[in-house]
């Protein structure tokens, strides 16, 4: 029997429990007076549960269902194909144990495989390659995963995030979700939205969980959260709306001083995750919420009395960027500083009379939002290695490498490739900002 078949089996054996109520026949056991079996009706969770691990394909023996777990991961490396997978882990809990044993996180394999992963570290390896499809009409953008080199000629990708643009008197926020049509604060996909100040020039991603409870770099939005379908890392931690990161373009009033300018200051990431054996901590576990609607309703407050002004302010921007890239402070406490990352300066091509960058043929058309960002923090200087003879040349370090590219290919269609340290949902969030209107900045 193939693997296919099998998970084919195991979703036919599986397909017909409904959480809303169900009948199974007991055959073996007869009402008094009938010659029919019983029916029971398992509309309760618990008893839905019960039955599911009980079947013949929970108790599979845990080496057989880990060779045919392991063997199916591997032959299924891509999407579509790789949703044989994720159907796996929806079996019962025995099976999604095994999974998460056996697939491995972006930042180790370079593969999107369960929601989860959209908010967990980028490959180190190489670059996950997206693209993002606006659409003007209802001010929404679409984050797809490119499924082959000419995925973006026919528009077909696996669909990541999405996010709608709403103006208000004061600010622009984008709301982010993981439902491609409900794009809301109220929907239980919300996971995250980006604000801007009143200029377009500096704008703050919100979460709605905090990336590590031990982190004291992550500070908290001064505006009670309303996000009521937001997902806790544990029942300790209240839900809400956390800062993770800070995003400035410097002031360009008529395009005087060239291309655009922008650093990004990532409270979530320390500054030692580019180093080696460095790592991104308080990754979350899970993504979307298990706690009723009426339960975040009565762990939420509404007040609206606190104060916003120093969200923006402009001191907390320079004051860590200047640290982050001033040759005064000590090394030592760069790496716990937060990791702030800059766009690459482009280069002037007397020839094509504009600024240059090299996307290696990932972005064809100039655009003022088209960027690629590289951490703003160097480290200290150091003799290269010896090589011996006809031996390669050393890995490019981190620092040096691109972390997040976001170009124009057609009139609504960008690319958006990022890798290790950035997630998906925080490369999204740096993308929607380009598109936003910048009075001062070009």
């Amino acid at each position: 029997m193939s693997f296919r078949s099998i998970v084919r089996d195991v979703r036919d054996g599986f397909g017909s429990l409904s959480r809303r109520g169900f009948d199974v026949r007991l055959s073996g056991h007869h009402n008094r007076g009938k010659s029919q079996g019983s029916v029971i009706d398992l509309s309760d969770n618990n008893q839905l549960a019960l039955v599911i691990q009980n079947s013949r394909w929970a108790n599979l023996p845990p080496e057989l269902l880990f060779d045919v777990i392991k063997r199916l991961e591997e032959s299924e490396s891509s999407w579509p194909a790789r949703k044989h997978v994720v159907a796996c882990a929806a079996v019962c809990r025995s099976w999604r144990s095994m999974c998460k044993e056996i697939v491995r996180n972006p930042e180790s394999c370079g593969k999107l495989t369960f929601p989860i992963s959209l908010k967990q570290p980028g490959s180190r390896d190489g670059t996950i390659q997206c693209f993002i499809k606006r659409d003007k009409s209802n001010l929404t953008y679409h984050l797809f995963l490119c499924l082959s080199p000419a995925a973006l000629l026919v528009e077909n990708g696996k669909f990541l995030l999405s996010a709608k643009r709403t103006r208000r008197t004061t600010c622009t926020e984008y709301v982010i979700s993981m439902d491609p049509d409900n794009i809301s604060r109220s929907s239980s996909t919300y996971i995250g939205k980006l604000r801007s100040n009143f200029l377009g020039t500096k704008f703050i991603i919100y979460d709605t969980q905090p990336p590590s409870c031990s982190n004291a770099h992550i500070p908290q939005t001064g505006r009670s959260s309303r996000r009521f379908n937001s997902k806790k890392v544990s029942p300790k931690v209240p839900s809400g709306s956390y800062n993770i990161a800070h995003i400035t373009y410097e002031l360009n009033v008529l395009g005087t001083r060239g291309p655009r300018r922008m650093h990004c200051i990532m409270h979530s990431i320390p500054a030692s995750s580019l180093e080696p054996g460095g790592s991104v901590p308080g990754q979350p576990e899970l993504l979307l919420p298990s706690h009723p609607l009426e339960d975040s309703f009565r762990s939420i407050s509404f007040s609206k009395s606190l104060d916003r002004s120093t969200e923006f302010s402009s001191s907390r921007f320079s004051e860590i960027i200047g640290a982050a890239t001033s040759s005064d402070v000590p090394e030592s406490e760069k790496s716990k500083m937060p990791l702030v990352l800059k766009n690459k300066a482009p280069r002037w091509h007397e020839q094509l009379q504009c600024w240059c960058l090299n996307f290696k043929g990932r972005v064809t058309i100039a655009s003022v939002k088209n960027f690629q960002l590289i951490a703003a923090q160097q480290p200290p200087a150091a003799p290269p290695p010896p090589t011996a003879a006809g031996t390669s040349q050393p890995a490019q370090p981190e620092h040096d490498k691109v972390i997040l590219q976001f170009g124009k290919v057609g009139k609504d269609m960008f690319t958006m490739d990022y890798r290790y340290p950035l997630s998906a949902f925080q490369a999204f969030a740096i993308c929607l900002s380009s598109f936003d209107t910048k009075l001062a900045c070009e």
